[in-house]
């Protein structure tokens, strides 16, 4: 579990920084939807 988070995390947070999108068939849309979405509202609420 603990692997898998933390995978997840790192691919979001690629995605967040302007990294190549993923492929659908790797991250589910909605994880893909909700992760960059919390990164945004990190993002903004930090800067």
């Amino acid at each position: 579990m603990t692997r898998i988070a933390l995978l997840s995390l790192l691919a979001l947070t690629a995605c967040g920084a302007g990294g190549p999108p993923l492929p659908p068939t790797t991250v589910q849309p909605g994880i893909t939807l909700s992760g960059s979405a919390t990164m945004g509202i990190a993002r903004n609420g930090t800067n």
